[in-house]
């Protein structure tokens, strides 16, 4: 028989036991071990069987068993405990909270949000609320997490998704097989957003044709940290809008374009639900993490213009003076685009956003191509600070999309970065937590022997071939292999051996299959009598991606042939379960994208956090990091434009340096049987990487440099009735009206004829300009000087502003920063209290 419909029905708990309730929601127990411990005290075998996820145990432990813990006074002194660290740990000032008082304090003016509202399409925040498909996710959740831990008061928004990511198994043949479980949400650590009658509160959307999309809103508790997530499978809807938020990054372009107006003009309505009902302050920053969720941007639009009178121009002012947007894109392809129609047939009535006309929205998504809508120039468009997520990764997107800002230098577009970061305490086995303080810098481990630490990490490395022998023998069964032919499983890896591992999504720029490019090379590594290599494989592809999914027969096959098959392993339905065992247990982490394709890659990060080298070329975060004692930088051909002998080169220089420099070192023992000088390295990356890898930094630069920022232009903006938002309209359209007439009409060096300049001499930089009627607060003029070649383009410049002097001249004086070849020419650009940057605008009138 089949189950009709589905529910779930959640334990009920003994009144001395009730605070376990509390310990069980608040997702904080994710990342911290005496919480976990408790619950693991409560039934061991049911704890280990559910996977580590309280409110399962709870559902599950029998009611005699509770009802003896509820007279167990040890038992209630640890919850007694553990639930009153938790309440100070919700309460309590921490570092977010110094730090508003003192920036109160300060007379720089700047001043810290009372809120934040943080937006992003999936949360990686335990697999117990399985909400993430990969890395940006799990970036969204540690964001979360640090948050929580720093004070800084942030409200996440996002989407629940019935059916989350999907399920990964393999056919006989090795082809990737998704299935997608029904997640029922009174299941997961979640409440519902209710009225105080007890009434779900509803987020109400509007659809063409005179339809309404209606969500109901969960809160999920991370720390400090409420994470709302949006849900439409309600039966106020119809089919079609119920089935919305089935499936993450599922279905055609209509259904997501569904799926983002609901996170983004959804998840504003929510937020202010959310914040009304709560008492919480309504949020005045706005940070867009990646373009799905830029629409909320839209929403914001509306509320000015429809609640507040302003005009759009004078609602975009305000509204993009809040906003932060971040991109994780590295190339054009992986930006999402909708057809202009589309964008039009949800937006062309009003009735979605009324007062904002559908021309203006198709205006902030304009791009190249006129038929399409490109979501991440709407974002950059209402933000007035974005962000790549490495250093690298800032100047390929300012190259990517220095277009919006023509007539600026590549270094001069508007998006600086902000390295991703990884949450240490999830991620971080409790044996090397105990010897690493990453709060305190000078810590270092020199109290700890190379003996000892070299025990901890065979104990790693141990548990994860543990963990490797039941998933290899599992994933056999589920292809529909029989038990008795499953023994050799037993034996798979080895707990001495150089153990790599390698796993995340597998778009094509991550090259899966490097390792594969010369078998007969990896096969010797692998099975090298005196230094062998085990290799632990694991990744999903797109349901979408059937080159993906190839690239994954490929090894499965490759690590399917009995000669090898106990040295190398693909794992499927990689997640956060099995991501922890990877990095607590491989001595080396391989990443070999495509450079510069990898936006940022933080799962090398969680491997370092544990000891684990990496072995990596140097592309997202490791470009910055690498400093030759922390791993190996593996070397790329970057001038060879053939991506075939590309791939071949540099899986050359892959198995070069996993044959003569990694695994050497790694065999190479004292008369103790101890690598000193891999330790040496280890210990180095813990000390060095420990506390720059970790997301409290991450976190931290962003209050510093983006929120703080944003909120005192937001506050700017709205004081006095929007004075300065409705000023800087203004100003713009007078901009508009007289900026293609601006010109720069004369430009002079002042220098004695007759003395050669040296570095460091002062020249005097003269000029004319004629404004076409602004006036000379309305703008900056600069003299510029650099080198110059031989097609006259300036680099390494140099700017000062210049002087307003009578009759339309300007003048500055500044030192020659160069020897050799210098040029020097002026420029115009607009000034106005309001803009963040004189590129904000994309306008510059040049001599």
């Amino acid at each position: 028989m089949r189950a009709v419909r589905r529910f779930t029905v959640r334990a009920g708990l003994p009144e001395p036991l009730a605070d376990l309730g509390m310990l069980a929601t608040n997702l904080r127990w994710t990342w911290h071990p005496p919480t976990q411990d408790l619950f693991a005290a409560v039934d061991p075998d049911i704890w280990a069987r559910v996977g580590g996820d309280p409110l399962h145990l709870l559902a599950q432990v029998p009611a005699e068993r509770l009802e003896s813990l509820a007279t167990d006074p040890d038992f209630l002194g640890r919850v007694r405990a553990l639930s009153d660290e938790l309440r100070e740990y919700l309460t309590g000032p921490r570092w977010y909270q110094e730090r508003a008082r003192r920036a109160a304090d300060g007379a720089n003016g700047t001043r810290l949000p009372r809120a934040i509202a943080y937006f992003s399409m999936e949360f990686g925040v335990t697999e117990a609320l399985p909400n993430y498909s990969g890395g940006l996710g799990v970036l969204a959740g540690d964001h979360l997490k640090a948050a929580s831990d720093l004070g800084v008061p942030l409200i996440g928004v996002g989407l629940l998704y019935r059916s989350g990511y999907f399920r990964q198994s393999l056919s006989l043949d090795g082809w990737q097989i998704e299935h997608y479980p029904v997640i029922d949400p009174n299941g997961l650590p979640l409440e519902p957003l209710t009225e105080p009658s007890g009434a779900p509160i509803l987020v109400h959307v509007a659809m063409p044709g005179g339809r309404v999309l209606r969500a109901r809103i969960w809160k999920a508790q991370v720390g400090r940290v409420p994470l709302l997530l949006l849900d439409s499978d309600i039966e106020e809807n119809p089919d079609d809008l119920r089935n919305v938020t089935d499936r993450l990054y599922g279905g055609d372009q209509d259904h997501r374009i569904r799926q983002e107006i609901l996170a983004g003009i959804g998840g504003v309505r929510a937020v202010r639900a959310y914040c009304e009902l709560s008492g919480t302050p309504q949020p005045e920053v706005f940070h867009t993490n990646e373009g799905h969720a830029g629409f909320l941007g839209l929403e914001r639009l509306r509320e000015l213009v429809s609640g507040r009178g302003l005009d759009f121009d004078q609602a975009l002012s305000a509204v993009r003076a809040g906003t932060v947007f971040t991109t994780h894109t590295p190339v054009p392809a992986g930006i999402d685009r909708f057809p202009v129609d589309l964008v039009q047939y949800y937006f062309g009535d009003e009735a979605l956003l009324p007062g904002i006309e559908v021309r203006r929205v198709l205006a902030l998504g304009a791009e190249d191509n006129a038929g399409m809508f490109n979501m991440a120039h709407m974002g950059l468009r209402l933000a007035q600070r974005a962000n790549g997520v490495s250093k690298l990764h800032g100047a390929v997107s300012r190259e990517m999309f220095g277009a919006l800002w023509p007539g600026f230098d590549t270094d001069e577009v508007p998006i600086s970065s902000v390295t991703n970061g990884v949450h240490g305490p999830t991620w971080a086995a409790r044996e090397i937590t105990a010897l690493a303080d990453w709060t305190d810098p000078t810590a270092g481990l020199s109290g700890v022997s190379d003996a000892e630490l070299w025990q901890i990490r065979g104990t790693l490395r141990a548990r994860l071939v543990a963990e490797v022998r039941r998933r290899v023998r599992a994933a056999w069964l589920q292809r529909g292999a029989s038990a008795l032919e499953l023994n050799w499983t037993e034996t798979v890896f080895d707990p001495d051996v150089l153990t790599v591992g390698f796993a995340r999504r597998v778009p094509t720029y991550k090259r899966l299959t490097l390792m594969l490019r010369d078998p007969e090379r990896l096969r010797s590594l692998l099975l090298n009598p005196d230094r062998p290599v085990q290799l632990v494989v694991a990744g999903k592809s797109h349901p979408a991606d059937d080159g993906g999914k190839a690239l994954i027969q490929q090894i499965v096959r490759f690590a399917d042939d009995p000669r090898v098959r106990h040295r190398i392993v693909f794992l499927p339905d990689y997640d956060m379960s099995m991501a922890r065992f990877l990095y607590w247990g491989c001595d080396v982490w391989l990443n070999n994208p495509m450079r510069p394709l990898e936006a940022c890659g933080t799962s090398g990060m969680k491997a370092a956090l544990n000891g684990g080298l990496n072995l990596s070329i140097r592309d997202g975060w490791w470009d910055e990091f690498y400093d030759g004692s922390n791993g190996w930088a593996i070397p790329t051909a970057d001038g060879v434009t053939d991506p075939v002998r590309r791939d071949d080169l540099e899986a050359a220089a892959l198995y070069e340096l996993m044959g003569s420099q990694v695994a050497p070192l790694f065999y190479d023992r004292d008369a103790a049987g101890v690598p000193s000088r891999w330790l040496a390295m280890v210990r180095h990356t813990l000390d060095t990487l420990g506390p720059r890898v970790q997301a409290s930094r991450m976190v931290g630069e962003y209050v510093d440099s983006y929120y703080g920022p944003a909120a005192t232009a937001g506050v700017l903006a709205e004081a006095e009735d929007f004075r300065m938002a409705r000023d800087l309209a203004d100003y713009r359209r007078r901009l508009a009206g007289a900026w293609s007439y601006v010109r720069v009409t004369g430009c002079e060096l002042g220098m004695d004829d007759g003395h050669t300049p040296v570095i460091g001499d002062p020249v005097e930089v003269h000029a004319v300009v004629d404004l076409a009627g602004l006036s000379p607060s309305d703008v900056e003029v600069q003299a510029v000087i650099g080198r110059v070649g031989d097609t006259d383009d300036l680099t390494d410049v140099v700017t000062a502003p210049m002087r307003p002097a009578e009759h339309g001249r300007y003048v500055t004086e500044l030192p020659l920063p160069h020897a050799g070849a210098l040029g020097v020419t002026v420029r115009v650009l607009p000034k106005h209290d309001l803009l963040a940057t004189p590129a904000e605008l994309g306008k510059v009138v040049l001599a």
